[in-house]
């Protein structure tokens, strides 16, 4: 049976009354994509204020951007939000949605694809179109990172993926570009929800999400405790960074979660990447490769990460790095 899905969508995520960055690097997949399969390119905005969110997307690249906004998306409520997003698909039918691989973005999306009957690639790294099927061929790392997969949805629409964010580049912004609204009509009785919104807090002052971070210090198994995280942290400050860790390093607890980098963590794109105590598994590997400048401390010289970092400090971390934090004292 011919194949009535039509367009390529991404969604635009909207958090604490931001439009996200990420919204911007699915833009720019969605158009390569969108270019192969002759597709125009839509974007999903979900929100209680849509401000000028919508005309941003359409200067991104956005041809088509479908609003819904209604006082009930004040706050993400994954219930209310992957119902709505269904009544979305089915009134306009997708060929592809590519959504985020963030916190929310990997639940809504997969609450999304079983209400909507279709299937889920979920973290992917790479999409692609199949030049003869039209097919989307969405690759992402299995068995814990050792082998990447390729998954391909050939029958159920709409072919759905989660992107891991910083994969690809943000567009660039033409203003003279124009593009269609469609305001879809927000019916809040309509859609339940077995949570309740209580409270939204704010991360410390002193505590800088990762991911926006320019500069990252990072400590794995061989940061070993607590002090060993305090003296990663005295390097942090040294140099205007953040401390990150590998997930060994938050199993032990000596990190929260929000700072793990990684596979099962987050993917981030920093100017420098300090690499300390940490072996460079490809788990680990696949959430900041993409960084400008590595630099990685370790006393195994053929540690993997080792071979990926332009400078390689054959070393003790706790040897190594007060020398680092002196000589940077004296500058």
């Amino acid at each position: 049976m011919k194949n009535k899905s039509t367009n390529t969508w991404v969604l635009a995520e909207v958090i604490r009354g931001n439009l996200s960055p990420v919204a911007l690097e699915l833009l720019f997949i969605a158009k390569k994509l969108a270019k192969e399969t002759g597709d125009k390119v839509c974007a999903v905005l979900m929100t209680n204020d849509k401000k000028d969110f919508a005309q941003k997307l359409i200067c991104h690249g956005a041809d088509i951007v479908y609003v819904a906004e209604d006082k009930c998306l004040a706050n993400f409520d994954e219930d209310i939000y992957s119902q709505l997003l269904t009544d979305m698909i089915k009134a306009h039918t997708p060929n592809i949605f590519v959504l985020p691989a963030t916190s929310t973005g990997r639940s809504l999306s997969a609450k999304t694809a079983i209400l909507a009957d279709t299937g889920l690639t979920a973290d992917a790294t790479d999409l692609q179109i199949d030049k003869e099927t039209k097919l989307l061929h969405a690759t992402r790392p299995t068995f814990g990172g050792n082998l990447m997969a390729t998954i391909m949805c050939e029958v159920k629409r709409p072919q759905m993926c989660s992107l891991r964010p910083l994969t690809y580049p943000q567009t660039e912004c033409d203003k003279k570009r124009k593009g269609e609204i469609v305001n879809f009509k927000v019916d809040a009785k309509k859609y339940k929800s077995n949570v309740k919104f209580v409270s939204f807090k704010e991360l410390e002052d002193n505590e800088i999400d990762i991911c926006a971070s320019e500069i990252i210090v990072a400590g794995g198994r061989g940061v070993k405790d607590e002090k060993g995280f305090a003296l990663l942290k005295q390097l942090a400050d040294s140099i205007g960074g953040t401390v990150a860790a590998s997930r060994a390093a938050v199993d032990n607890g000596l990190m929260p979660y929000r700072c793990q980098v990684g596979l099962t963590g987050k993917t981030i794109k920093p100017k420098l990447y300090i690499a300390c105590g940490i072996s460079g598994q490809v788990q680990h590997m696949a959430g900041m490769s993409s960084s400008d400048v590595i630099v990685a401390i370790n006393k195994d010289a053929e540690a993997p990460i080792m071979a990926q970092a332009k400078y390689a400090l054959v070393g003790d971390v706790f040897e190594v790095i007060p020398q680092l934090i002196s000589q940077l004292k004296s500058k």
